[in-house]
């Protein structure tokens, strides 16, 4: 697998000028009968921690994908705050969405202050109607931050409303109820994650890493956990830090890998699945559609 060119530390300096691709189209997709697929997270590096990897294969198969913030990750840093973070957090999120070319959506809550208040659920039921979508992915709704919980609920609350006409009725409610599903976690109670569906994302692993590396002030700083060791300017402790880094996420796809065999042997069979090193895998929610195992190969393209 080759090495990522995040590593250099001139990617500290100038993450937004990274790369020269445009922004992928933040405009609701046509309707050309291709999935559309709406992945909700808490915070500006949720979604793409649990679903990168798949939507750079539903993407590359002309699939519709757009990635969704509730917060706007403003406290997210153990030393920056505020609208600077927040503009930096968006800067990095946008190098993944031209890296993999997704549209993507940050609303503006305060991170850590997420509530699901009515006002909340109009606009996620608003962002569902409005990109029709066929697929709708979030947190499971026990998890250790608040505001993952809270988008959870907010997205489940949401998934009967979409159909409701009089519920935001000017924005025209969905004939048919998405299917909802939960990205994968390690949280055992009340009762541990489920992964119903596995996707091989091994040809694109190098493409997820490089989006979560391009998250600088998250997993190369820390993030809220982070320190001012980690700012040193030194060349062999910025390599060894990338290098740290990267392997935390390798070994963390490695877990989501093992524990998904058993669905990964059901959707590419026996043979197959034993060669699959990394995978991304998800939980049909109990709300929404309930797609029997002819329309999961359809949304998910199993060969």
């Amino acid at each position: 697998m080759r090495r990522s060119i995040l590593r250099s530390s001139l990617a500290l300096a100038a993450l937004a000028a990274w790369s020269a691709a445009p922004l992928p189209a933040q405009s609701v997709p046509p309707d050309d009968g291709k999935p559309r697929i709406l992945c909700i997270g808490a915070h500006p590096d949720d979604a793409e921690s649990g679903a990168a990897g798949t939507a750079a294969l539903w993407i590359a198969r002309g699939c519709h994908v757009k990635f969704v913030s509730v917060t706007n990750g403003d406290i997210g840093h153990w030393k920056e705050s505020g609208p600077e973070l927040a503009r930096r957090r968006r800067a990095e999120v946008e190098h993944g969405a031209r890296l993999v070319g997704y549209a993507f959506e940050i609303l503006d809550n305060h991170d850590g202050e997420l509530l699901p208040t009515l006002e909340n659920r109009r606009t996620i039921t608003r962002l569902i109607r409005e990109w029709k979508a066929d697929v709708v992915i979030t947190h499971r709704p026990n998890d250790y931050h608040p505001d993952h919980r809270y988008t959870s609920v907010l997205v489940q609350d949401s998934a009967y409303m979409v159909t409701v006409p009089k519920f935001l009725p000017e924005v025209p409610a969905l004939k048919v109820n998405p299917v909802f599903l939960y990205f994968s976690d390690r949280f055992e109670k009340p009762y541990p994650f489920q992964p119903d569906i596995a996707v091989d994302i091994g040809a694109v692993m190098d493409k997820k890493l490089e989006v979560l590396l391009g998250m600088v002030s998250q997993f190369y700083e820390g993030g809220v956990s982070g320190s001012p060791d980690l700012l040193s300017k030194d060349p062999e402790f910025q390599k060894a830090r990338w290098a740290r880094v990267r392997e935390r996420f390798v070994n963390r796809q490695l877990d989501v890998t093992r524990m998904a065999r058993k669905s990964l042997e059901e959707w590419y069979g026996t043979e197959r699945a034993a060669g699959i090193r990394f995978a991304e895998a998800f939980e049909i929610g109990e709300y929404g559609r309930r797609p029997d195992k002819a329309e999961i190969r359809r949304l998910f393209l199993f060969d």
